[in-house]
């Protein structure tokens, strides 16, 4: 415990340590050593300004050299991280970061406190993270806590810290990107954390809530039981040692209600249902009003509530959990994380209370209406949360209102249509040729009931040559792309200039003969597609919600009539449109990875004509920024991997090894280790990336795949120039001079 005498007994010792006396330094220290521990304690700001102030002198007292310069960096910069913990202010994590890394410089492998110089960097790393998601950050982070990890054997007392922070940051990581290896990892570290807090340890309430949470999403991801059971298992053992009054009482309440809803869902027990609600009851108590978690409380027990009105047919529980989910809404504004959801669960408890309440019962004359206009909203909400119960409901629902609306009927067109949408829908999430055939055939009749002049037929005609143009793709009938042709053609005659809807018939009918010139390959096809891209485009400014598509298109139908014509002004455009569209590609934009290949590839065929380097350079470096955003599972990391060897191989071939060069190597420290080992006589190449990389992408393959002996092919390759490559330096004596273009 800090008193207010230790801190006035180490400023009178200061007040002796005149400027220029030797021990001064430490007398600095020491009283910001006390000031800090009492900050820590009372949390009150000027302590720790203060005691800033005087590590800051301490560090000006003890230069490059001094063996305690270290000690009084990695003191100033945890003083500045806590700064920032308690103020928010940027400069100071940044700060902090700058002294932490000058203080683990200063403590090379052997030294007794590298360890905890790791760690504070890490755990920096990690927080400017949460700050400002960049991934490099992380990936930085959980190095340098594997590293301190390893400094810390069994029995050091700091290693159940250092799991605990590495299980943390793989757990972001897996947050983030969804590789389950990093979740594995975590469960296994919060194992060994668990297993270092026995019975009536300080942490073993945490240790406990942290193991349960990491096997709460591995049983939700992988549907495994066994993990849930077991979470539930550590929720209860975690909420006995956190009893009223203890400041993470709410969170193992909230965690476990959670838990229970979930294994309601899975088996149907009653008695987990009604506990999940006693407890999310128990937890909102915790939160009044201004509470930071009061928003999630309230979320979370009004899910309960809804659930249970479900399976009671209660109004009156269904009531409480609209006004609980609006209360909710108010605390998430826009941009907050649990807005979406909170939108989501207010929309299906009023869908429910509207089929209790407001459905028109059978023999009703408008419940043909009210079965339609519930249907739709089903099937907006489907979209908006891709929850296929929603689209199913809302196919039955069309069904029903198209059997009360026979020939003659005025609104049998409109759910026709209707359940035509509806159908195609649930054919593009399932790949069911059936539904598809039934949409076709749904959206024809429809269109036969809505003859020119009827406002509704563009429409029909739109959603017909979708469907078409859907069908031709998978089956290939050259009868659909001509109809499909048609029908477009006829859509935008229905939208003169200045029409609302003539930006999405010019899209459409490019998109239409763009699947058709895939096929057929007509060059006057491709002309007319490029024009309606054009004219897509210039309907679509900066600021409209379809212009990232209208720029990614129209520089596809580009680099198409390139390749067909070998216009260098197309492949000059093609590139300006893909930097264009990549600008409007914000963090998290699911087509970011395709918008930086089509760019990069577009540069590496402009450097292949005009043998620009900085055009390979750019495409390399897009690159780089895909396999970024694409984990192991992605669909497209493939696809990445072997579009970059490609950029490496030319750079190579072109330029010779780049051992000086920024890009000859990368920072990645999990990439460096992935290298093989480098010659003596060798700098690290594009070709040695070029190898790594191959055999990754070979990795990703099974023997038998169509690009698999390709693959092969290609890593041999690769391979022969690194053993022609030395055979030349050895004769010559020489590093190999560049190859010009």
């Amino acid at each position: 415990m800090v008193s207010a005498d230790d801190v006035s007994r180490k400023r009178r010792r200061l007040e002796r340590r005149r400027r220029g006396n030797r021990g001064r330094d430490v007398a600095l220290s020491e009283l910001a050593d006390a000031l800090h521990a009492r900050f820590q304690k009372e949390r009150k700001i000027a302590d720790l300004n203060e005691a800033i102030s005087l590590y800051r002198a301490a560090v000006e007292l003890r230069p490059l050299g001094n063996e305690k310069r270290s000690s009084s960096l990695q003191s100033l910069a945890l003083c500045l991280a806590n700064r920032h913990g308690y103020q928010g202010v940027a400069a100071d994590l940044e700060e902090a970061l700058t002294l932490g890394r000058a203080a683990l410089a200063l403590r090379p492998s052997g030294h007794l406190d590298r360890a905890t110089s790791l760690n504070d960097v890490a755990c920096d790393l990690g927080t400017r993270f949460a700050k400002r998601a960049d991934m490099h950050d992380l990936v930085e982070a959980i190095e340098f806590h594997r590293a301190a990890l390893e400094l810390r054997p069994f029995g050091h007392p700091h290693r159940f810290a250092s799991l605990q922070n590495l299980a943390r940051c793989l757990r972001d990581r897996y947050d983030n990107l969804g590789v389950a290896a990093d979740l594995e990892e975590a469960v296994t570290l919060r194992r060994e954390a668990l297993e270092l807090c026995p019975l009536r340890h300080p942490d073993r309430d945490t240790s406990l809530n942290n193991l349960a949470c990491d096997l709460a999403m591995s049983s939700e991801k992988q549907a495994d039981t066994r993990d849930l059971e077991e979470a539930i298992e550590f929720h209860r053992a975690a909420l006995e040692l956190r009893p009223l009054g203890h400041p993470d009482r709410f969170a193992s309440l909230q965690n476990l209600s959670c838990c229970l809803r979930s294994r309601h869902n899975n088996h149907q027990v009653v008695a987990d249902l009604e506990e999940a609600v006693t407890l999310g009851r128990a937890a909102l108590e915790l939160c009044p009003a201004g509470h930071s978690n009061r928003g999630a409380s309230l979320h979370n027990l009004a899910g309960a509530l809804r659930t249970r009105s479900e399976k009671q047919n209660d109004i009156c529980e269904l009531e409480e959990a609209i006004k609980l989910f609006r209360a909710a809404l108010e605390l998430h504004p826009s941009g907050h994380p649990l807005r979406s959801s909170s939108l989501g669960g207010l929309s299906r408890c009023l869908g429910d209370r509207y089929r209790t309440l407001v459905l028109c019962p059978p023999g009703n004359a408008a419940r043909d209406l009210s079965l339609n206009n519930l249907a739709c909203c089903l099937r907006k909400r489907s979209e908006a949360h891709a929850d296929m119960r929603d689209l199913e409901e809302a196919i039955e629902l069309h069904r029903t209102a198209l059997v009360l609306r026979p020939s003659g009927h005025p609104g049998r067109d409109d759910s026709l249509n209707s359940l035509a949408c509806a159908l195609g829908d649930r054919s593009e999430k399932q790949r069911n040729m059936c539904n598809l055939e039934e949409a076709i055939a749904l959206f024809r009749a429809a269109l036969e009931l809505r003859p020119s002049g009827h406002p509704d037929r563009f429409s029909s005609l739109q959603n017909l040559a979708r469907c078409l143009r859907h069908r031709y793709c998978i089956q290939g009938v050259v009868a659909d792309s001509g109809e499909a042709v048609e029908l477009g053609r006829a859509a935008l005659e229905l939208c003169p200039p200045g029409h609302p809807d003539r930006g999405a018939s010019l899209d459409s009918l490019a998109r239409t003969l763009r699947t058709r010139f895939e096929k057929q390959a007509d060059p006057c096809e491709l002309e007319e597609m490029v024009d309606l891209y054009r004219a897509a485009l210039e309907l679509r400014p900066p600021g409209h919600p379809h212009r990232f598509s209208s720029l990614q298109d129209l520089a596809h139908s580009l680099r198409d009539r390139y390749d067909k014509q070998g216009a260098v002004t197309d492949l000059e455009e093609a590139v300006m449109f893909g930097r264009a569209a990549l600008e409007l590609c914000l963090p998290g934009h699911p087509d970011c990875v395709v918008s930086l290949n089509s760019l990069a590839c577009n540069l590496r065929t402009k450097f292949g004509g005009k043998a620009d380097m900085h055009d390979l350079d750019e495409a390399i470096e897009l690159l780089r920024k895909a396999l970024e955003l694409c984990p192991s599972w992605h669909p497209l990391r493939f696809f990445s991997l072997g579009n970059l060897v490609g950029c490496l191989v030319n750079r190579h071939d072109n330029q010779g090894l780049i051992t000086n060069s920024k890009d000859a190597t990368t920072s990645d420290g999990a990439a460096q280790t992935l290298r093989p080992p480098v010659q003596p006589n060798r700098g690290a190449s594009d070709i040695d990336e070029a190898i790594v990389l191959e055999k990754e992408a070979l990795q990703l393959l099974m023997p038998g795949d169509p690009h698999y002996d390709l693959c092969q092919r290609r890593l041999a390759a690769l391979q022969m120039k690194i053993i022609l490559q030395d055979t030349n330096t050895l004769s010559s004596g020489t590093s190999p001079a560049p190859s010009t273009c």
